[in-house]
C-alpha cells in the first residue's frame, strides 16, 4: 500500500469510527436541539449497518421537514461519504461550519474528505479550525500530525524531482593549493612567477677599503644605577561560583500541592463530577468560547453525554515562579471506544490558598 492510500485509508477510519460512537449526540449540542432522538438512532443504525442508501434517504426524509437541523446534516454527510459521494460530502460539511462554527466535528470530517482527495493544505486548514474551536478536541490534533507528515513527504519528493541526483554532493571541501590560481594570475600580471622562485642575485665582488688612522677612544660612560626590579603581579584567583540553592521546604510543599491539584481535577473529570471539574479552573477561564458560561456548557455537554471515563495523569513536573506554576504531565484518556495518551501543559496560579488552571494545551 503506498503512503498516500495509507494515509487516506487512516483518515477514512476516523470519519468511520465517528459514526461508530453514534457520534456523539451531545458533541453536537443536542441537549438544545429539538431533533427527535428515535429519528437520529435509526439512520446511526443504517450507518453502522453499511446501508448507506437507506440512511441517506431517511436522513432527506427528516430535512425535508427540517432543514436547518445539524445532527441530521452531519448524519447525511456522513452517509454521502461512505456511499463514495466524497464531492456532495464536502459541501455538505462546508455549509455546516458557515452555519454552525462553533462544532468542531464537520470541520475534522471535512479534513478527513479532504486529506482522501489529496488536498492537504485544506485540510491542514479544516484541523486548524477545528482546534480553534474546540482546544481539547484530541481527533483533531491527531488527524492534524498526519497532514503535516503528508505535507513534509511532499516536499521531500518535490526536492528528489528537482535534484535528479542519486546522491547529494558534499557541500565542504579541502583547499588543494596554498596559492589559488586568481592569485597565480596576478602574480604573473606583475611580471613575476607565481611558480618559480626568484633568482637570487650574484654575489658582490670584494671592496679593498684603505687604512682607517688609530683613533682615541673617547672615555667609557659611567653606568647609570640599575633601577629597581618591579614588584611581581600576583593573579588573583578567580572566585568560584557559588552552588545553586537545593530547593527549599516551601517550594517542594508548593509542588506537591500542585500536583495534588491536578490529581484532583483528573479524578473530578472521571466521576463526571461537573462542580469539581469547574472548581478547578480560574473564574475568568472560557476555553476559547469567548464567556464562562459557553465554555461550561459545552464541556458538560461533552463530559456527560459519555458512559464512561477514565482520565489519569503521571509524569508530573511543575516548575513554580510566585504564584504561578507550568506543569506539564503524560494524560491518559478513556471514554467509551476513545483511548489517547498524549502529553498535555497547564499554567495555574494560586488563588485563595488554591492552585487553579488558567491555561491548558496539548504538547510539551
Amino acid at each position: 500500500m503506498s503512503f498516500k492510500q495509507a494515509a487516506a485509508s487512516r483518515f477514512g477510519l476516523r470519519l468511520t469510527s465517528l459514526a461508530a460512537q453514534c457520534l456523539t449526540v451531545a458533541a453536537l449540542s443536542m441537549t438544545t436541539l429539538s431533533v427527535r432522538a428515535d429519528d437520529i438512532a435509526d439512520v446511526q443504525k443504517l450507518l453502522a449497518a453499511g446501508k448507506n442508501t437507506e440512511a441517506l434517504q431517511k436522513a432527506d426524509q427528516y430535512l425535508n421537514g427540517k432543514p436547518r437541523d445539524p445532527m441530521m446534516r452531519f448524519l447525511r454527510g456522513i452517509s454521502l461519504s461512505q456511499a463514495g459521494r466524497s464531492t456532495e460530502a464536502v459541501t455538505v460539511f462546508t455549509k455546516l461550519t458557515e452555519d454552525y462554527p462553533e462544532l468542531p466535528e464537520p470541520f475534522n470530517n471535512l479534513a478527513v474528505l479532504y486529506a482522501q482527495q489529496g488536498q492537504y493544505d485544506k485540510a491542514r486548514n479544516a484541523l486548524e479550525m477545528a482546534i480553534r474551536t474546540n482546544p481539547s478536541y484530541a481527533t483533531a490534533y491527531e488527524n492534524l500530525g498526519d497532514v503535516y507528515a503528508k505535507l513534509a513527504s511532499q516536499a521531500y519528493s518535490k526536492a528528489l524531482q528537482i535534484d535528479t541526483r542519486s546522491a547529494v554532493a558534499p557541500k565542504l571541501a579541502m583547499v588543494r593549493d596554498l596559492f589559488p590560481k586568481e592569485r597565480n594570475s596576478i602574480v604573473a600580471a606583475a611580471g613575476g612567477s607565481a611558480t618559480q622562485p626568484a633568482p637570487v642575485a650574484a654575489r658582490p665582488a670584494a671592496v679593498t677599503l684603505p687604512p682607517v688612522a688609530a683613533v682615541t677612544p673617547p672615555p667609557a660612560p659611567v653606568a647609570a644605577p640599575p633601577k629597581p626590579a618591579p614588584a611581581p603581579v600576583v593573579a588573583k584567583p578567580e572566585p568560584k561560583p557559588e552552588p545553586k540553592p537545593e530547593p527549599k521546604a516551601d517550594d517542594k510543599a508548593a509542588e506537591r500541592d500542585v500536583a495534588s491539584a491536578v490529581e484532583r481535577w483528573a479524578a473530578a473529570w472521571s466521576r463526571k463530577d461537573m462542580n469539581g471539574y469547574y472548581a478547578a479552573y480560574t473564574r475568568d477561564f472560557d476555553g476559547g468560547k469567548g464567556s464562562r458560561k459557553a465554555w461550561e456548557a459545552e464541556r458538560r455537554a461533552r463530559i456527560v453525554s459519555k458512559r464512561s471515563i477514565d482520565v489519569e495523569v503521571s509524569n508530573i513536573s511543575v516548575d513554580i515562579k510566585g504564584d504561578k506554576a507550568s506543569v506539564r504531565y503524560r494524560q491518559a484518556y478513556r471514554a467509551d471506544n476513545l483511548n489517547i495518551n498524549s502529553t498535555k501543559r497547564l499554567e495555574m496560579v494560586r488563588s485563595g490558598g488554591k492552585w487553579l488552571i488558567a491555561k491548558e494545551s496539548a504538547g510539551s
